[in-house]
C-alpha cells in the first residue's frame, strides 16, 4: 500500500515559479529514481525532470534552466522547483516513484496529480 501525495500546483502569473513536492507513504523497502512528469488536455504525459537515488538528474528539453528537481531520501519526499513559467507549462503534474515494496523488485507508482495553470 504505497501513495504518492502531491502539493504545491495552482495558479500563478507567467514569470512566477512554484515549488511541486511528492511524498511517498506505505510499506517501503526503498525507492529508486524519482521524477515529475505532465499532461495537458488533449496531449500525451511527457517528462518533466527525474532524479535516481544517487542524486543523478534529467530534464526535458522544454525545462532545462528553469527547473531543479530535488528529494529528501529521509523523507521520502521529491521536489520540483520551477521558475519562470510559462503558459505552455500550464498541465496536471504527476509524480512518479520507483518504489521498492517487500516481495518485489520494483513497482511503479503514479500520483494522483496536482493542476499547474500558469495565467498570461
Amino acid at each position: 500500500q504505497v501513495q504518492l501525495l502531491e502539493s504545491g500546483g495552482g495558479l500563478v502569473q507567467a514569470g512566477g515559479s512554484l515549488r511541486l513536492s511528492c511524498a511517498v507513504s506505505g510499506r517501503i523497502f526503498s525507492i529508486g529514481t524519482m521524477g515529475w512528469y505532465r499532461q495537458a488536455p488533449g496531449k500525451q504525459r511527457e517528462l518533466v525532470a527525474t532524479i535516481t537515488g544517487g542524486g543523478t538528474t534529467n530534464y526535458a528539453e522544454s525545462v532545462k534552466g528553469r527547473c531543479t528537481i530535488s528529494r529528501d531520501n529521509a523523507k521520502n519526499t521529491v521536489y520540483v522547483q520551477m521558475n519562470s513559467l510559462k503558459p505552455v507549462d500550464t498541465a496536471v503534474y504527476y509524480c512518479n516513484a520507483n518504489v521498492y515494496v517487500p516481495g518485489r523488485f520494483y513497482e511503479d507508482y503514479w500520483g494522483q496529480g496536482t493542476q499547474v495553470t500558469v495565467s498570461s
